[in-house]
């Protein structure tokens, strides 16, 4: 009997990809089981279903770091999950681990992050009772929220790198292995953003004129160099030669890169990310939220469109009805694109000129 292509696909994988790699005919499966596509490997599709979501092209009117810009070559969050995608898939490849697995993850990390970025993730952690992580809304997107309230029942290999993705103001590969995504490929996503949203972030402040060139130390200039893409060469390249020299099972920087890295994150957190300038528009935005959120608590949300947003609420008979308010409108204010936002705030909050015939 001939086999498939996605059967020949598996095989290929088993001969070409690392001992150390996630084979797609040895994934830990689906939360509903489905067949097999007979083109696809299990994490291309799940590469495919990621994109072809709403959630997904949302991205693309979604703040990175600058609210709401003007100018057409700043970065939003679509652009950046796909700088993201391209230095994983980099680093899969050189190492030979599972590029479509390294891909779909890479894609799907962001879905869940709010309308003007973190001002918004920082404000929904504080006004649901629950608290609010994107990564943990990333996952809840596709799994209860996509595809009309079905999910997108991706792989488990992929569900774990989404949730497991986000670093904060931790190390970038922790001892602690436990914190990391099960598969080397979710890990290399990880090491990827971070690598992607310093360079790119750092690329777009030079743009807005927060920094100059000179304004870099000149010691990490000398490791790093002076242009965004000799910066991401070095990063990509010390991982690579870095993790092949050690070969054993595990990503690794070296001592001084990491330094490095964490260095140039520190100086954007100081002079970009809490510039006053991003600053103000940081707490802009956060008012934004939190007026929409209080008033959808009180008002039914809309059921088209921006329209029908004054209907009063049912008020919630139980704490179970409570949670449940609160769910929803978190859900609904994290779907929203920065525009969205915006434009429904000015709708309920911003008196119209009354005009007399």
């Amino acid at each position: 009997m001939t086999n498939t292509i996605r059967e020949q696909q598996e095989a290929r994988e088993q001969v070409m990809l690392s001992p150390y790699a996630c084979l797609s005919s040895r994934s830990q499966g689906r939360m509903t089981e489905e067949d097999p596509c007979h083109l696809r490997t299990a994490f291309q599709r799940d590469r495919d279903r990621i994109i072809h979501s709403k959630t997904f092209r949302r991205l693309k009117h979604k703040t990175q770091v600058f609210l709401a810009p003007a100018g057409d070559h700043y970065r939003t969050r679509l652009t950046h999950v796909l700088e993201v995608s391209q230095i994983a898939r980099t680093m899969a490849v050189c190492l030979r681990l599972n590029e479509y697995l390294t891909e779909a993850i890479a894609l799907g990390h962001d879905l869940g992050h709010t309308p003007f970025g973190h001002a918004g993730e920082f404000s929904l952690n504080q006004l649901h009772p629950k608290g609010f992580k994107h990564y943990q809304q990333s996952l809840r997107i596709v799994d209860c929220l996509e595809n009309d309230g079905q999910g997108l029942n991706l792989t488990w290999e992929v569900r774990d790198g989404i949730l497991k993705h986000s670093k904060g103001y931790g190390a970038i590969l922790p001892d602690d292995t436990t914190e990391l995504s099960a598969t080397l490929e979710g890990q290399l996503v990880r090491v990827a953003d971070i690598m992607a949203y310093v360079n790119h972030d750092m690329d777009d402040a030079l743009r807005g004129g927060m920094l100059a060139n000179n304004d870099l130390p000149a010691h990490l200039r000398t490791v790093l160099g002076d242009r965004s893409w000799q910066r991401i060469n070095a990063m990509v390249g010390d991982l690579v030669a870095t993790t092949l020299a050690r070969g054993d099972g595990r990503l690794y920087l070296s001592a001084r890169m990491n330094d490095t890295i964490n260095e140039l994150r520190s100086f954007l957190y100081d002079n970009v990310y809490r510039n006053y300038r991003v600053h103000n528009e940081f707490e802009k935005a956060q008012r934004i939220i939190r007026d929409l959120y209080g008033y959808f608590l009180e008002h039914e949300l809309p059921e088209d469109g921006i329209g029908n947003c004054c209907r009063p609420r049912r008020p919630a008979q139980t704490e179970e009805d409570e949670q449940q308010d609160h769910r929803q409108v978190c859900d609904f204010i994290a779907g929203m694109t920065d525009r969205y936002a915006l434009a429904l705030y000015t709708q309920i909050f911003i008196p119209k000129p009354w005009s007399v015939l």
